[in-house]
């Protein structure tokens, strides 16, 4: 079950990796101006959300400073109330959430691997 539960968390990790690189140097107003790097954000998003939700509560207890459930909603309301999400919203996950989640998931993988 580690092994499994390890890939999800190396997805999150690997999506936030992803947004980092992707928005490396841009500012909030390249962001909005670029089309293919906001669906690219919004599909890493969706793909942490999703991920999120294959790892047991017992792991993501182990950092109970973020807030999980609106982790595993994000994915939802991207993907169905996309039109009500503006990009400010967005932009305030990559720059002040993303960062602490990968934080979060290292200490989570690093509690997974003693399984």
């Amino acid at each position: 079950m580690a092994r499994e539960v390890r890939h999800f968390i190396a997805d999150i990790i690997r999506a936030i990796t992803v947004v980092d690189q992707a928005v490396g140097g841009k500012s909030f107003d390249d962001y909005q101006r670029d089309s293919v790097l906001r669906f690219a954000i919004e599909r890493a998003i969706e793909i942490v959300s999703e991920a999120s939700r294959r790892i047991p509560d017992e792991l993501l207890a182990v950092r109970p400073e973020i807030e999980w459930r609106r982790v595993r909603g994000i994915g939802n309301v991207l993907r169905h109330e996309y039109h009500g999400l503006s990009d400010k919203i967005i932009w305030g996950v990559v720059v002040d959430e993303l960062p602490k989640l990968r934080i979060a998931m290292q200490a989570i993988d690093e509690a997974a691997a003693k399984d």
